[in-house]
């Protein structure tokens, strides 16, 4: 069984400064967080706001792309949750033609926001969800996975004010 739910914003883990979308049951009381990247949290950040910028982002881009193609958002799933990961599909629909997209959940949101797509999430993820392990270790224990945790934990949001949108 699937929850519809909504984009009810945005806030900051205390913890970890990491991003979290914060998913609210449309008819209903039932939230889930999901830790998402900051560029993503800007995307979806951007659309709630409705801040628009002189050239399309990437997830206008898609809509674009999309639409130019006759291709719908039919609606997104946060389907799954594994090792403290979420994952999503994007559904498409193109005249009788029907497919599911693996997407990660912030930017399958984000896409969503864009075309007023409904969002789903499965139930065992939902309960899933108030069993995730925060002080769990990253998947990618590799020099080089070590190298872009560091890198990307120690961002902050004035690296990128330097770039122009």
């Amino acid at each position: 069984m699937y929850t519809a739910m909504m984009v009810a914003g945005l806030t900051v883990d205390p913890m970890t400064n990491s991003p979290i979308v914060i998913l609210k049951e449309i008819d209903g009381e039932k939230t889930l967080p999901i830790w998402i990247g900051l560029l993503e949290a800007t995307a979806i950040a951007s659309e709630l706001e409705g801040i628009k910028f002189s050239r399309p982002m990437t997830h206008d881009l898609l809509r674009n792309i999309m639409g130019a193609v006759d291709i719908e958002v039919i609606r997104i799933e946060v389907c799954e949750l594994k090792n403290n990961t979420y994952f999503a599909l994007i559904h498409l629909k193109q005249g009788e033609k029907e497919m599911a997209i693996d997407a990660r959940p912030s930017d399958a949101l984000a896409l969503s926001l864009r075309v007023k797509a409904p969002i789903f999430v499965a139930d065992q993820v939902i309960e899933q969800s108030s069993q995730i392990d925060l002080k769990a270790e990253a998947e990618d224990k590799s020099e080089e996975g070590k190298k872009w945790q560091e890198i990307l934990e120690n961002l902050t949001p004035d690296d990128f004010g330097k770039y122009k949108m």
